[in-house]
């Protein structure tokens, strides 16, 4: 539930609320995140997924550290031996292989798109801020990808930054829209 502060943030299902309440909302944006690794595309090295979908709502509606807390429980649960990552994966192989990158900036990027949001609902800055939390991730990705798995830049960022713009861009629309539709309704 959404609420402005004494302190003037703004909060939708974040950090005010009963310590259960965020423990249930950190859970079932981690099991979100889980679900939309199953929904995919294949693609080598990295598929399409809805993760990012999910991590960025998790940063907007959470706030930036139950969003980030939300997505580390996420890697946990896949550390720990449950099939949360595509094609079922699981472990730490799939941290160090060529998705590790783009995982591990899961919680980085959901805190900052949590940050960014602080007291602000507007569906462009929304969309700005899902933007630079997408530029996290697959920055984190591309970077990583390069390392464990191509060793070419122009490789690295070809299919690991640039093929999934147009879907992620989609994403992005999408999380926006919600976050700015859920925000207005909390406040009304």
């Amino acid at each position: 539930m959404k609420a402005l502060h004494a302190d003037g943030q703004l909060t939708i299902l974040g950090q005010h609320q009963g310590v259960a309440a965020q423990a249930l909302s950190i859970s079932a944006l981690a099991v979100l995140t889980a679900i939309g690794a199953h929904v995919e595309i294949p693609h080598q090295p990295v598929p399409f997924t809805l993760q990012t979908f999910f991590v960025l709502l998790a940063g907007a509606l959470l706030g930036k550290r139950n969003g980030a807390l939300s997505q580390m429980m996420y890697l946990a649960a896949g550390l720990a031996g449950l099939p949360v990552f595509s094609s079922g994966a699981l472990g730490l192989a799939k941290l160090i292989g060529p998705t590790g990158g783009y995982l591990l900036g899961f919680p980085v990027a959901a805190f900052v798109v949590g940050y960014l949001l602080e007291s602000r609902t507007q569906f462009m800055w929304a969309l700005l801020s899902m933007c630079i939390g997408a530029l996290v991730i697959f920055s984190l990705g591309t970077l990583h990808l390069y390392f464990v798995y191509y060793r070419d830049w122009s490789l690295a960022i070809a299919n690991g930054f640039f093929i999934f713009s147009w879907w992620d861009l989609l994403k992005i629309a999408a999380a926006a829209g919600i976050y700015t539709t859920v925000a207005r309704a909390k406040r009304g």
